[in-house]
């Protein structure tokens, strides 16, 4: 029972080790290409179609994930999504061109989504019920913390452009290496006959009942890819320079960290249901701040640290809050739906944000993000009060 255990806690801390350098390289990637093609004049909007190629990755994939997992097992799926992000880091500096980037980027989508559909699969179906809210939140700490790191490493670009690049493959590879430590293992929800129906089927029934679980992962998905990959064009371009926009991202990271296991555990306590509007409003008075503040980087940062600590943690909610919803044999349709709206709010974000910058002057871009999660309050306040109605 003890080796059980011990086994258990060493494959959890591995994925969540996983996720951690894959949120690193994710967090890099995003500001610092956004940086280079701001430097070489490529446009606002250009700039913002080509990050969308992460998520558009990860939404062509998406649908095919389900069948290899249920015939090959967790392991050679992460194995397999590894390899695809690390070979696509390491041949970023072998050629500078914009369709090429778009292309690798396309491939680190389909690579990471791999990654994390198996790892957060892995763990949810793995996870005893007492300690399911304390381990997603581990794992969207872990993710959080990759991704704060990542961004203070976009400056390297200014020692060799092709240097943070590297530096990025080479640990998502040393993190691999770690997977090859791990027993194989198949989603038991997933066995036989227990999933019945297409993927559209069970995406539109696991939908119909946690619709509003989703709602996290698309914010948190807008908010993440439209604050790294646009923001520094805004910042950039209003005068806050590179190292500056590093810090703002990265501190924004470190609050999402500090208080992703308290609202664990205090959705844990008083529910999802009245804890996720909170984190909504809260995230929306933060930013609409923090467009005030001009181009003062020390006030800036005090309030995207705020605003970190309110939805830092929408996504890793999001996962909780589908769990408390779904039926146990639609579960991993529902963390696939996760990751399939979080896609959607990427892939939503640098549009709308290159959009903006292209055509509106004189406007902080903290305030679509503001607006934003006004938008999604107002929805979950709907949405609990409908429910509890209902029930």
């Amino acid at each position: 029972m003890s080796t059980t255990t011990t086994a258990e806690q060493r494959r959890f801390w591995i994925l969540v080790i996983i996720v951690s350098i894959s949120g690193f390289s994710q967090g890099m990637l995003l500001p610092l290409i956004s940086a280079i093609f701001e430097r070489d004049g490529i446009s606002s909007a250009l700039n913002g179609l080509n990050a969308t190629g992460l998520y558009i990755g990860t939404l062509l994939v998406s649908p095919f994930m389900e069948a290899p997992l249920r015939k090959y097992g967790y392991k050679p799926v992460i194995v397999l999504g590894g390899i695809i992000v690390f070979s696509s880091l390491l041949m970023f500096p072998l050629w500078k061109n914009v369709v090429f980037w778009f292309i690798l980027r396309l491939l680190i989508g389909i690579g990471d989504h791999a990654l994390h559909f198996s790892t957060q699969t892995w763990i949810t179906s793995t996870s005893k019920q007492q300690t399911l809210g304390r381990n997603i939140a581990i794992y969207g700490l872990s993710f959080s913390l990759g991704f704060a790191v990542g961004p203070l490493f976009a400056p390297l670009v200014n020692i060799h452009e092709g240097l943070p690049f590297i530096v990025s493959g080479l640990l998502c590879m040393s993190a691999w290496l770690l997977v090859f430590k791990l027993k194989n293992d198949y989603p038991e929800v997933m066995k036989g006959n227990v999933v019945a129906g297409s993927f559209v089927k069970r995406s539109k029934s696991t939908i119909v009942i946690a619709w509003i679980a989703f709602l996290g992962p698309f914010g948190y998905g807008f908010l993440e890819s439209s604050l790294n990959a646009m923001y520094p064009v805004y910042a950039l371009r209003n005068g806050i320079d590179l190292t500056s926009v590093s810090m703002i991202l990265a501190i924004f990271s470190t609050g999402g960290i500090i208080s992703q296991l308290p609202l664990g555990m205090l959705s844990d306590k008083f529910g999802r249901q009245m804890i996720v509007p909170i984190t909504y409003g809260g995230g929306a008075i933060a930013f609409w701040a923090a467009s005030l503040m001009g181009n003062s980087v020390p006030f800036i940062m005090l309030t995207v640290f705020i605003a970190g600590v309110f939805v830092g943690s929408t996504f890793s909610l999001g996962i909780s809050y589908m769990s408390d919803l779904t039926p146990k044999n639609l579960l991993p349709t529902g963390n696939l739906l996760c990751g399939i709206f979080f896609s959607i709010g990427s892939l939503t974000g640098p549009f709308v944000g290159g959009i903006f910058l292209e055509f509106v002057e004189n406007v902080s871009y903290f305030l679509i993000i503001a607006i934003l999660f006004v938008v999604l309050f107002i929805i979950s306040l709907y949405g609990t009060k409908r429910k509890s109605i209902l029930t």
